[in-house]
């Protein structure tokens, strides 16, 4: 997949624990774990709205593309 999410690096930076974070947002451990780690293939915004306010972040500190072929990089 060409989109990398990059939460658990922010939720060190801010020092904030799973648990903390989904208390905060307003999901369960289980749904924040899966965004944590891939493992979802969307993202409600309301959600990444939430994650964004709590962490005090952008929405692009948290979500990367890398295209899947080098070769998209140049177009």
């Amino acid at each position: 997949m060409a989109i990398i999410l990059r939460l658990d690096r922010v939720m060190a930076d801010r020092k904030i624990s799973l648990n903390q974070l989904a208390e905060q947002v307003g999901i369960s451990n289980v749904n924040l774990s899966n965004i944590k780690t891939g493992k979802i293939s969307a993202i409600r915004f309301s959600t990444l709205n939430a994650i964004c306010r709590v962490l005090d972040c952008q929405p692009g500190d948290i979500l990367e593309y890398q295209p899947d072929d080098p070769e998209e990089m140049g177009k």
